[in-house]
């Protein structure tokens, strides 16, 4: 598995390859696109595997679904860490993550969250795609 510095390494190449925008001018427009394609997550997800569809068509399995679905979340991926590239690139991006997970594990149980409304959501994926619990 590669580590994050090796992974923005690897989308620098794919870019330049490519041809994609590869300066610090280009990071709006890597950052909306990692939220267009948040939302192309988000949209399978709402659905759910019985009514989102693939190029115009249901989606052959629960799996073919998954798998849909957890590209669309590796393309955000690779827009973030792209941007992170051409904007901070003397950062390194497994120093930063490892300085924040340590951060977050100090924080207190569901910081951030309002208990109240946390409560009356179903997030174990076990409802997805189901009325009332969007």
């Amino acid at each position: 598995m590669p580590t994050f510095e090796e992974a923005k390494a690897g989308i620098g190449k794919l870019v330049a390859t490519k041809g994609f925008g590869n300066t610090p001018a280009d990071f709006e427009h890597k950052l909306f696109f990692a939220f267009l394609e948040l939302g192309e997550a988000g949209d399978l997800w709402k659905k759910g595997p019985e009514k989102a569809l693939n190029k115009g068509k249901p989606f052959a399995s629960k799996d073919e679904w998954e798998d849909a679905l957890a590209e669309e979340l590796i393309d955000v991926i690779f827009y973030v860490f792209d941007g992170a590239r051409v904007l901070i690139p003397n950062k390194n991006l497994d120093e930063v993550f490892n300085k924040k997970f340590a951060k977050n594990m100090t924080r207190p149980h569901r910081y951030g969250e309002d208990e109240a409304a946390v409560m009356h959501h179903d997030y174990s994926g076990a409802n997805m795609g189901k009325e009332g619990n969007r």
